[in-house]
């Protein structure tokens, strides 16, 4: 349980609060870096990052803001810097032409029965710039122009990113929507 006093303590570098803190806002951390990357070191990695962000600015909350918004908004801050450094590298990332978009009502019924493992698996197959910026839209609820700002890109590069990771999503729960139908003879 994360009060004022494990705040206070963490403020004041106590090892064994810093640890109670972590432990506490793990599964927090864990989710919300998870969404952002391929593995569950990557996400390790970032989420211990950005711990260590959320440790030397604790004293800097605002006491009018849930922790766990804040919390959440430093991580997403983490893996948008780490984004950022990587960004060169990924600049030679091709891009997928565009595909039809896909109406199947299978496929809503479908993904209403997909637990959230087997929606972080499908995310997995979009390209990783379409993922974080479909995650920061979708999922984090950030506009084209903040995601622009936050990525150094523009509005419709966002846009894009968001049209493409639904038609993979689209079409991989299309496939699997398929699979799972029984056949007729």
């Amino acid at each position: 349980m994360v009060n004022e006093a494990l705040i206070a303590r963490c403020i004041r570098e106590e090892p064994k609060a810093q640890y109670e803190l972590y432990r506490a806002l793990y599964g927090l951390m864990m989710g919300v870096c998870s969404r952002y990357t391929r593995n569950r070191d990557d996400a390790a990695s970032l989420m211990n990052q950005g711990f260590l962000k959320i440790l030397r600015n604790l004293d800097r909350k605002r006491s009018e803001v849930p922790l766990e918004a804040w919390v959440r908004r430093i991580l997403i801050n983490t893996v948008i810097d780490a984004h950022r450094k990587d960004l060169d590298r990924k600049r030679h990332e091709t891009m997928e032409e565009a595909m039809d978009q896909l109406a199947d009502p299978d496929v809503n019924e479908y993904l209403t029965q997909m637990e959230s493992e087997a929606i972080a698996a499908l995310l997995e197959r979009v390209p990783d710039m379409s993922r974080k910026v479909f995650n920061l839209f979708a999922i984090d609820g950030y506009s084209h122009a903040e995601i622009a700002t936050l990525l150094g890109i523009s509005d419709g590069t966002s846009k894009w990113h968001v049209s493409h990771a639904r038609r993979v999503l689209q079409q991989a729960i299309a496939a699997k929507a398929i699979a799972i139908q029984p056949t007729i003879r």
